[in-house]
């Protein structure tokens, strides 16, 4: 008889064994065993899917919480460019916030409370309500430093290529590029310090480059320290110091040892740093370690005196587009400011015309009432009929002129001629002793008693403290003014530069 196999299950383990078992076993067949682990089986299965289910449904709930986080964020977010402030966690911003307008700079944070300590802070370089939302910064007020970072501050290793630039990083900044334009043109100074550590990894060689980095405008960039842009240099280069001093960059060198060039890019008009890009590590042995720092600026750009551009306006502190009054290089002009926009732009600044300003009005009319008959010397007057200004003197007859720029001058009046007296007369404008206009009398009548009208005008571009008068350069015996002299002046256009000592 042919032996039966059985499975027999004692105590949770499985015995495999033949012929008859002890009364303490389970003895089951092999369809019935098979038929129990299917159940077994199917009861694991409805449990682990029963766990798997919640697990999704932990996972949906969690995924939709981060939505509505996110969500709330961007309300709030909304919500404080609207009201030209952003909402932050930190006490810290929310008391520079509640002192007045969100500031621009970190500068401005630490000018507006002095106690405040170095920290992450919200402005908002490109003004209050107008253009992007703030961004969270990192503010040193011992230094007044403003620092952007970015998700390329970490060392990275730029692994193995052959090609120029096989190797190539785009910089994403914690800050959009207007913002980061506003506080370029708000600060004095900004920079961004960059290291590479390198093993056969030159960035140039033979005259080809292998390596560069994007301005902010995207154009390539072969220095790595400094404001020079025309040469390929890094700071060694600067100082002379360089492991090859025939070379640039340490870099450069063929030296088979681990070398590294570092150095603080300056040149603010082209920063920040929008790309890296490395190549020449072919080798196994080769090797690049790029570090980019934070973006960093600080200080002020001065603005003194009045303003003299829309530019001016916006270092100042003004975001509502509209008309403004500014100084141009001789007179006030007025410009249309449109704040919506940053200094750079297409647009900014509109020229509309110039403003009659005038920081003190000026004009006069004297008369002469007598008879005049002295020539080589001013001709004074008796009767001031306007003077404002008080700058035309009777007595002296010489009008001093109080504020450069253009005057316009007119006199009139009635030469006689008596009998068997020459027949000529000249009379002249005179500015600090020498004539620049006159008026001529040229009598050929047989007539013994005549009177004859004169007059002259002129326009003239004139400075503070000059003198101009009315003189007669020839008046012979028997000619003479006849009363009714007519002398007028005023102030045209001022030269209002020179006046405020803005120039």
């Amino acid at each position: 008889m042919a032996r039966m196999f059985t499975i027999a299950i004692t105590l949770g383990l499985v015995l495999i064994s033949s012929g008859t078992t002890t009364s303490a076993d389970v003895t089951f067949t092999l369809e019935e065993q098979f038929q129990k682990l299917s159940d077994n089986f199917n009861e694991m299965r409805k449990v682990f899917g029963e766990k798997v289910t919640r697990l999704e449904e932990m996972m949906e709930q969690k995924d939709r919480q981060q939505e509505i986080l996110t969500e709330k964020i961007i309300r709030l977010e909304r919500l404080a460019e609207k009201n030209g402030r952003a909402t932050a966690t930190s006490s810290k911003v929310v008391g520079v916030i509640a002192s007045g307008a969100m500031p621009r700079t970190c500068r401005e944070a630490h000018l507006a409370d002095p106690s405040l300590a170095s920290g992450m802070y919200w402005i908002d370089p490109d003004g209050q309500a107008v253009g992007d939302a703030p961004i969270y910064v990192y503010c040193d007020m011992i230094s007044g430093t403003t620092s952007i970072s970015h998700d390329s501050q970490s060392s990275m290793n730029v692994g193995h290529c052959a090609d120029p630039g096989c190797y190539s990083r785009a910089i994403a900044y914690n800050a959009s590029s207007r913002q980061m334009s506003a506080l370029t043109e708000l600060s004095a100074e900004c920079h961004q310090s960059i290291q590479y550590d390198c093993y056969f990894a030159p960035f140039q060689f033979d005259g080809v480059a292998y390596a560069w980095w994007n301005d902010k405008n995207g154009n390539a960039e072969y220095f790595w320290s400094g404001s020079d842009d025309s040469v390929h240099t890094c700071q060694c280069g600067i100082d002379r110091n360089c492991v090859d001093t025939s070379l640039q960059c340490n870099c450069d060198s063929a030296a088979p040892v681990q070398l590294t060039d570092s150095g603080i890019i300056s040149n603010k008009n082209l920063l920040p740093v929008t790309r890296l890009n490395f190549g020449r590590t072919q080798l196994e042995s080769s090797s690049g370690v790029h570090t980019l720092g934070p973006y960093e600026c600080s200080g002020q750009v001065a603005v003194t005196g009045m303003p003299k551009s829309c530019e001016d306006l916006w270092r100042g502190g003004h975001t509502l587009s509209g008309l403004y009054s500014i100084v141009g290089s001789l007179m006030v002009e007025s410009v249309y400011c449109d704040f919506s926009k940053l200094p750079d732009d297409a647009g900014f600044q509109k020229w509309i015309g110039f403003a009659d300003v005038k920081s003190s009005p000026t004009y006069f009319y004297v008369q002469r009432n007598a008879d005049f008959s002295t020539q080589g010397v001013p001709i004074p007057f008796d009767s001031e009929k306007l003077n404002v200004g008080q700058a035309m003197n009777l007595q002296s007859g010489k009008f001093t002129v109080p504020r450069t720029g253009k005057y316009h001058f007119s006199a009139s009046g009635r030469t006689y001629y008596g009998r068997n007296s020459g027949r000529y007369f000249v009379i002249g404008l005179y500015k600090n002793s020498a004539v620049i206009g006159s008026s001529h009398g040229d009598e050929i009548s047989d007539t013994d008693y005549l009177y004859e009208i004169f007059s002259l005008q002129s326009t003239l571009n004139l400075v503070a403290g000059d003198q101009i008068w009315l003189e007669s350069s020839y008046m012979p015996s028997g000619v003479y003014l006849a009363g009714y002299t007519h002398f007028t002046g005023w102030l045209l256009e001022e030269d209002i530069s020179k006046t405020l000592n803005i120039v």
